[in-house]
């Protein structure tokens, strides 16, 4: 009978949840979906000076804004150091690990010797089959694997084929340091085997620590999971992804106004590909997802395009959705708390009528957040130095005249105030672009903004009055 599908997310908590552990959390989820299992979360917390209850927090919060549900409880490796400890000396009554006491200075002379040869294997069992009575007093050992000298430890991997590696340059690695504290190689695999995963998706920079963890598995007769290592994330010059190419934390990307399905369209199409298509529902995600077509070269982060599906998904959202997302922006960018209090039932009914126009024009909540601006201004409004610049005594003398013509609009609406306007430019032998641009600037105080009878119908008449006498009295 075949096993249901579990993978797993398996971070460390020495920071901030970056965008290739997300990109590996959602093929891990993406995967355990398309095949009715289960997506575990585990937090590698067994570097107890790096780990810290912050990047765990950011790293839960990351995931649930992405909107990547695991199942059941979170799992703290460092909880399971006991279970690791019995694993082990169950290796040492069937002699799959030894104790070793070799000293620092010795393991020194060994490195030092290894690379003078050119040799990877760095230890030398030196205690892998001597007699435990010659352990020297008082010295606590480490306990090492007693790996295979000779022969090849394979993997057949379902993103990079088959791996082999030739085991006369694999180390008897340490399983236990002499504290009693499991290392990671040994409690990855003791996790992994205890949680059921059948899975193992993760970058492709744990490839070496396959070779390593396949060993244990076999020193214990334990079935090794499926093995998927995904290549890394460079920037768009090849390089190795910094912050400036965008190595930042999941929670940067909210912060700079990104969509969580945006996000998660464009991490899908990084070194996965299904045909040209570029624009995926989750369910579509779901469906279409599979290891072996994920590329073994490279996947290269570009912002551009991000922002430009960013965009695609603010146009085609419901507008009372991204009115919700707006909001909760505020809550993690600088002066968002000021901006939320200007936020009542009358604003967002303004921004609820503003937002057919205002998503047109951005690419990301910021975008949206600047173009909507000009309702939550205060009079008297403050003018961008280029808008300012187009105020002059003629011009406000016809803001003046234009105060007039609209003061005349009773029924207020967008089609009332255009209908006015254009009587007005007719009547004073005017293009409505000489009306239009005075009006968007003593309105919005800027040279752009969503079209001017839109701005009309969402301020209503009595700011737009106001906000049009403010500047004939200057």
């Amino acid at each position: 009978m075949t096993r249901p599908v579990v993978t797993r997310f398996a971070p460390s908590p020495t920071g901030f949840l970056h965008i290739g552990g997300a990109r590996t959390a959602l093929f891990n989820w993406l995967y355990a979906k398309k095949l009715g299992g289960k997506m575990l979360l585990r937090i590698e917390d067994t570097d107890r000076e790096r780990s810290t209850q912050a990047a765990i927090d950011a790293i839960l919060d990351g995931l649930k804004w992405l909107e990547l549900d695991w199942d059941g409880d979170v799992v703290y490796q460092f909880s399971n150091a006991a279970r690791h400890r019995e694993v082990v000396e169950q290796m040492l009554e069937r002699g799959t690990a030894y104790r070793c006491y070799a000293s620092a200075e010795e393991l020194t002379q060994m490195r030092e010797a290894a690379r003078a040869e050119g040799r990877t294997r760095f230890y030398n069992g030196l205690w892998r089959d001597r007699d435990p009575s010659e352990a020297p007093a008082g010295v606590k050992p480490t306990i090492r694997l007693k790996a295979p000298l000779t022969g090849e430890t394979v993997i057949e991997d379902q993103v990079q084929g088959r791996v082999v590696w030739q085991n006369d340059n694999l180390d008897d690695l340490v399983l236990l340091r002499s504290d009693g504290t499991p290392t990671y190689m040994l409690a990855v695999v003791v996790d992994d085997h205890d949680m059921g995963v059948t899975h193992v998706i993760r970058g492709d920079d744990h490839l070496i620590n396959a070779a390593r963890q396949k060993q244990i598995y076999d020193a214990l007769g334990w079935e090794i999971p499926v093995m998927a290592h995904i290549p890394l994330i460079h920037g768009p010059d090849g390089s190795k992804l910094s912050k400036r190419h965008g190595a930042l934390g999941v929670d940067a990307y909210r912060s700079m106004g990104y969509l969580p399905v945006a996000l998660r369209n464009y991490l899908v199409r990084l070194g996965w590909g299904h045909g040209d298509q570029e624009i995926f529902s989750t369910d579509e995600m779901i469906a279409a997802f599979d290891l072996p077509a994920i590329g073994r070269s490279a996947a290269r982060f570009d912002f551009a395009k991000l922002e430009n599906l960013n965009g695609h998904y603010i146009r085609h959202s419901n507008d009372q959705t991204l009115l919700d997302s707006l909001e909760n922006l505020l809550r993690y960018i600088p002066n968002g708390a000021q901006i939320a209090a200007k936020i009542d039932d009358n604003k967002r009914a303004q921004l609820l009528r503003a937002m057919p126009g205002l998503k047109e024009r951005a690419k990301t909540l910021l975008e949206l957040i600047d173009g909507a601006s000009f309702i939550l201004a205060e009079r008297p409004l403050t003018i961008e130095p280029k808008a300012r610049a187009l105020l002059t005594p003629e011009t406000r003398q016809l803001i003046g005249r234009l105060h007039g013509a609209l003061q005349a609009v009773e029924a207020w609406s967008g089609e009332s105030t255009e209908a006015a306007m254009r009587g007005f430019a007719e009547t004073n032998g005017l293009k409505l672009g000489a009306v239009a641009q005075p009006l968007r600037v003593a309105l919005t105080g800027r040279t752009t903004s969503p079209g001017i009878f839109d701005v009309l119908a969402v301020l209503g008449r009595e700011e737009c009055l106001a906000r049009l006498a403010d500047q004939t009295s200057e």
